[in-house]
């Protein structure tokens, strides 16, 4: 070790997950990117404001129309349209191979559709702003999805229009299904022009630099997730690098937090999981926020670099900042209850 190294010991290591283990940056912001423009606001800024942060508590944020009973099928429709950006390239665009598949036989895959930021006026109920599937759109010759497909869209949140009335019942049946069937067609229209955005560019899901190496050095039961993502994000962007998800995976759908980061919540309750106490454990982060609640939780914080610039998360309290997990070593010493893990911080 050189003269620099600084070491330290713990118990237990909490992880950030999206910035920390992995990078799906790209995919993030690009569904983030469509939720901005779909609400009618600045991309940059929705961006910047809900990185770090809980979809459910950005989408309360920035979709305040969606009800309580609805938020759990919103967040993970919306995360599951991550993990279409992610795979969508290597799928279906120019990454995948001879025999590429067409975009619209991706099953299960989330169909944004735009919804307005501010609820509907009608007396129907509202669907969800991700309704459907890829899949489905691609079987619209099928009368019976069709009729679902009309119903769905017909309670979306649409630009209000003026209603004509018809006495004759046969001339009213037929206006509404020719306004269904141009609902319909916009629909068709955008989801085809986010098809080719999302297989466009490459946003596939990385692991970062040193991230195996370092979880390879801790003993089983001495490591926990602990992430703003809900689990269909979590589980699917650490499966897809070849993580496999520890058994203390705590996510932001985790029904015993009270609270996000940078609310210490996250990891107290992983620490408490896993069966030490936040203060002996350390915590990678690299998000503003997630570096602030791993200090408010007491654990030492270590920083990476990953996904903000070394300016930008210098005074959310760290005690050591890296560029990146390669610049710090985890070994194990003791045995049994004596058991500690020694980390070494190259600088």
């Amino acid at each position: 070790m050189s003269a620099t190294t600084k070491t330290f010991f713990a118990e237990a290591v909490l992880f950030d997950m999206d910035g920390t283990l992995t990078d799906s940056i790209s995919a993030v912001e690009a569904a983030w990117g469509k939720v901005a423009k779909d609400i009618g606001q600045d991309p940059e800024y929705v961006i910047a404001a809900t990185h770090g942060k809980r979809a459910v508590d950005n989408l309360s944020q920035f979709k305040p129309h969606i009800k309580a009973h609805e938020m759990d099928s919103e967040v993970q429709a919306f995360e599951e349209s991550i993990l279409f950006f992610a795979d969508a390239y290597n799928m279906h665009g120019p990454g995948s191979s001879a025999t590429n598949t067409p975009v619209d036989s991706a099953d299960g895959t989330p169909v944004l559709t735009p919804a307005s930021s501010a609820p509907s006026s009608r007396p129907t109920s509202r669907t969800s702003s991700f309704a459907g599937s890829l899949s489905q759109l691609a079987t619209i010759r099928r009368p019976s999805f069709f009729t679902r497909l009309t119903g769905l869209l017909t309670m979306e949140s649409l630009p209000e229009r003026e209603v004509a009335v018809f006495d004759d019942p046969i001339m009213e049946e037929r206006h509404q299904e020719l306004m269904a069937q141009e609902e319909f067609k916009l629909r068709k229209d955008q989801l085809a022009a986010w098809q080719i955005e999302a297989t466009a560019v490459d946003r596939s899901v990385q692991i970062l630099p040193g991230v195996k190496k370092m979880i390879s050095s801790i003993p089983d039961g001495r490591y926990a997730v602990a992430t703003s993502g809900a689990k269909t994000y979590a589980y699917g962007c650490m499966t897809r690098v070849g993580i496999t998800p520890p058994p203390v995976t705590i996510t932001a759908d985790d029904k015993r937090l009270k609270a996000g980061k940078p609310a210490p919540d996250p990891f107290l309750l992983a620490a408490k999981c896993l069966g030490f106490d936040a203060k002996k454990c350390v915590v990678f982060e690299d998000s503003p926020s997630g570096i602030r609640a791993g200090v408010a939780s007491g654990a030492t914080v270590i920083a990476v670099c990953t996904s903000h610039e070394r300016a930008k998360i210098a005074n959310c309290g760290a005690h050591y900042i890296v560029d990146n997990m390669e610049k710090v070593v985890c070994e194990t010493v003791g045995e049994g209850e004596n058991q500690r893990l020694k980390f070494s911080i190259l600088e």
